[in-house]
């Protein structure tokens, strides 16, 4: 069995949270280790930051353990489900999984077809929001094992929120990676397709026929990520099939670099 950590551990784990936020949102390192270095104030079997795409009306995961299932629900449904109106509000702070009513959490989709096969007790979910008020994304937790009621985590998660949304805010600081070739509102200009840079990479990898794991492997990212960016792409792009997206790559001269 775990050691249980103390209130001291969970504090400085927290503290590695906001260096890892802060790494992030000046692009210096990936969400990734925003995610890596919460599992020091929370124990974990799934966990994942989304980014709020408000022209498409959905989430994009930014970093996620999440099964490709319970992954697509977040991006595509969670901010239909019941539960996601009522943890939407700037003032109210993270939701419990032990906290949501027993008869909400019947009605949600969310709980009984997502977390409930996935033999999920415990966990939060964290709307995120700017200073400025917009909503940007979402932080989902999820455990196997009950957290205490008393647990300090359940507060230093709130208190974590700002660090977080900046993270995930894509106005906060963009990436250099995103810099380089973002829109330009004043020339109207855009990437081909509306592919985000990581997109087009993988896009790009598509036209060498590599598989998902050579591909992460040259991206130093997992197979699941690199399986979901192509999804995005597929998507996007109006495309059925990988074979299609790396034909589209070579008709826009798109190649691996």
């Amino acid at each position: 069995m775990a050691a249980e950590r103390s209130t001291a551990d969970i504090l400085d784990a927290a503290v590695h949270v906001r260096e890892a936020a802060r790494s992030a949102t000046t692009g210096a390192t990936g969400v990734d280790r925003v995610l890596a270095a919460l599992s020091g104030v929370m124990a974990y079997d799934h966990a994942s930051l989304a980014r709020w795409d408000p022209l498409r009306r959905c989430h994009a995961t930014l970093a996620g353990t999440y099964p490709d299932d319970a992954t697509a629900y977040i991006e595509t449904r969670l901010h239909h489900d019941p539960v996601f109106s009522v943890l939407r509000g700037p003032d109210r702070g993270g939701l419990w999984l032990k906290d949501v009513p027993r008869r909400l959490l019947a009605a949600s989709p969310g709980f009984q077809e997502v977390l409930s096969p996935l033999g999920i007790e415990d966990g939060v979910a964290q709307c995120l929001f700017a200073a400025d008020g917009r909503y940007v994304g979402m932080l989902n937790v999820s455990t196997r094992a009950p957290v205490r009621t008393t647990d300090p985590a359940r507060a230093v998660v709130t208190l974590l929120t700002e660090a977080l949304s900046a993270a995930v805010d894509p106005r906060a600081c963009p990436p250099p990676e995103e810099d380089a070739t973002a829109p330009d509102p004043a020339r109207g200009a855009r990437r081909p397709g509306g592919l985000s840079p990581r997109e087009l990479q993988v896009l790009a990898e598509l036209t060498a026929g590599r598989t998902n794991r050579e591909i992460a492997e040259r991206l130093y990212i997992t197979p699941r990520t690199v399986g979901t960016h192509i999804e995005h792409i597929l998507a996007k792009l109006d495309l059925p099939n990988r074979a299609a997206a790396a034909a589209r790559a070579a008709a826009w001269g798109i190649e691996p670099s």
